[in-house]
């Protein structure tokens, strides 16, 4: 079984600062690890329940996070970007059997996380067919896109919650809940034991079963929270502004979607 594995650093468990998940802040270090460690844990669930080959994008930020040594062997990371536009879902293609994002979170204009956003901090709100789209639900349309089943997510209670209302057959399990600019989070330990369980528990069931539907169109809207962003952001090819914040862009093509996406956020 052949898995890919999308993560990110602000829905591990404790983090509540961006402080916390910044390279050159004295408070990184202790989330890093916490980070591999939660990603580690998803690898070793996988692996019990009978993967034998991993490959993670590390996706928070520089795409230089994880702890390469601290994760199984059967496992490959992916570090940096390449500049392809499905960004945190990098090198996913048809041959994966599932896939799977650990520490997510949730959408920018959103209150379930502190660090609640959405690809940028230049993005205020973007919405995909009247619904406001978190980083979530922009890449499981990247993994439908290929016909692989999402099946875990781990993250912010908030986040866990959207995933369910999305597709009730996706296990999830919530580490940290965002209470205003504050979280109450499972003790690091636990966090990664009941990761650890529930993608076992993901991957044992009938992933065939899943159902990888895209939508037939894309109506995309992104509002920026500088009126300038936005101005560039409209001569994109195909892109229109609405109002002084406001770009939207339609297409049929979700790759087009990701493209437009990647060179105006």
């Amino acid at each position: 079984m052949k898995i890919y594995i999308s993560a990110d650093i602000e829905g591990v468990a404790g983090i509540t600062n961006w402080d916390e998940a910044s390279k050159n802040s004295a408070d990184y270090e202790e989330f890093r690890q916490q980070f591999t460690a939660e990603v580690a844990a998803a690898c070793e669930g996988a692996i019990e329940a009978g993967a034998s080959e991993i490959i993670v994008k590390d996706a928070h930020a520089s795409g230089r996070n994880l702890y390469a040594a601290q994760l199984p062997a059967e496992v490959q990371i992916i570090r940096g970007w390449s500049g392809h536009p499905q960004s945190m879902m990098q090198d996913l293609d048809g041959s994966f059997d599932a896939a799977m994002m650990v520490g997510y979170h949730s959408a920018a204009a959103s209150d379930g996380n502190p660090l609640a956003h959405t690809f940028s901090g230049k993005v205020f709100r973007l919405s995909i067919n009247e619904q406001r789209a978190s980083e979530f639900l922009c890449n499981i349309y990247t993994a439908y896109l290929h016909k692989v089943p999402v099946v875990y997510v781990s993250g912010d209670k908030a986040l866990c919650a959207e995933v369910s209302a999305f597709n009730s057959s996706i296990k999830t399990t919530a580490v940290t809940e965002g209470i205003g600019g504050s979280t109450m989070s499972l003790q690091p330990g636990v966090a990664t034991a009941a990761i650890k369980r529930d993608v076992k528990a993901a991957l044992t069931q009938n992933i065939q079963d899943f159902k990888c539907e895209l939508p037939a169109s894309f109506q995309v809207e992104l509002i920026f929270k500088v009126h300038a962003d936005a101005y560039k952001a409209s001569h994109y090819p195909g892109a229109r502004r609405k109002n002084a914040t406001t770009v939207s862009f339609d297409s049929n093509d979700y790759l087009a979607v990701l493209a437009f996406l990647l060179f105006v956020i």
